[in-house]
């Protein structure tokens, strides 16, 4: 950190630089918050309680929603102070650490979303090995592989944010210490960090999308081939809510990376929020809302909450 001794802190523009919408954007965004953290807890807590519920699928959705409780936990926080305080600061340690956990749980919501699609491809074109294949042991690896590359994909860019000299102005026009508004204030070269994020950035996002395409068309041929509308009607059902979640997270990120970092703009700190708060706070409801088991699995978490509180009174009582 020696070549940024002339700066040692950021501040973080935010969302709005209007005095009157700061409390308005902390009471949505803290409403925003608290949803999301019950949403995803329930339904880490309606997994774990529910014996029907203990497979692969599951297994990877309950890591799902604990990374998206972590990944909201990484930004929104910060933005709710900055709200309300009038010096919207965050220092250079604060802003890297919050980068590299930025980009280790965007990263590990993008792996697992590709290891839910072969989940979802084994279960319904190669149905009778599923056991065999989607076994503990595979899904502990996947899950390994993708904390393991998250982590390492982190650091890299940190590690390359870090040899940057940042000796102009400290104001970072979005809400959080994103990558590329913080590349933007570098008064040196960004070019290794510009060609490190077209290549080993976009292969890191490319390459699980690449594999949920693969799997949904693998899916679909097998679904075409079923020649009940019922039994095509059951297969697809099975993969709607993965598929809803994929589309809500690649398309905003699709939207704010595939561009030049000089074109980056405030319609992408909108676009940001879609894919960092938005689609977390969804996934709950898009789980639950859409798919029978994960409805069951409430509702027996439900009644039994109900069970304990009741039972709690009753021998408060005596």
């Amino acid at each position: 950190m020696s070549n940024l001794s002339r700066l040692s802190e950021f501040i973080l523009l935010g969302l709005s630089s209007r005095p009157e919408d700061q409390k308005p954007l902390f009471a949505l965004f803290l409403v925003i918050y608290l949803v999301t953290l019950m949403g995803n807890l329930i339904i880490i807590l309606a997994i774990h309680s529910d014996p029907q519920l203990q497979n692969p699928m599951y297994f990877f959705l309950s890591i799902l929603s604990f990374a998206d409780i972590c990944y909201t936990t990484v930004i929104v926080p910060k933005m709710l102070v900055n709200f309300l305080s009038e010096k919207k600061t965050i220092s250079y340690a604060e802003c890297l650490i919050q980068m590299y956990f930025f980009l280790v749980f965007g990263n590990i919501d993008s792996y697992l979303l590709a290891a839910m699609a072969v989940d979802r491809y084994v279960a319904i074109c190669n149905p009778f090995h599923y056991v065999t294949v989607m076994n503990h042991r595979c899904c502990t690896l996947l899950l390994v592989f993708c904390i393991t590359f998250s982590h390492l994909h982190s650091l890299l860019h940190v590690l390359l944010a870090n040899r940057l000299t940042f000796c102009a102005s400290n104001v970072i026009h979005h809400f959080f210490c994103e990558v590329n508004p913080v590349l933007k204030l570098s008064c040196s070269s960004t070019f290794v960090n510009e060609v490190v994020a077209m290549t080993e950035g976009l292969a890191s996002v490319m390459l699980p999308f690449i594999c949920i395409l693969i799997s949904y068309l693998r899916i679909l041929i097998a679904i075409l081939k079923i020649p009940s509308a019922a039994g095509k009607h059951k297969a697809f059902s099975t993969c709607s809510s993965h598929l809803t979640v994929v589309t809500l997270f690649y398309g905003s990120i699709s939207y704010v990376y595939f561009q030049p970092l000089s074109s980056y703009t405030v319609e992408d700190r909108i676009a940001t929020i879609n894919y960092t708060v938005l689609t977390s706070m969804l996934n709950p409801f898009i789980y639950s809302l859409r798919n029978k088991d994960m409805k069951q699995g409430l509702e027996k978490l439900i009644n039994k909450i109900k069970y304990q509180i009741d039972r709690f009174f009753f021998y408060k009582s005596q």
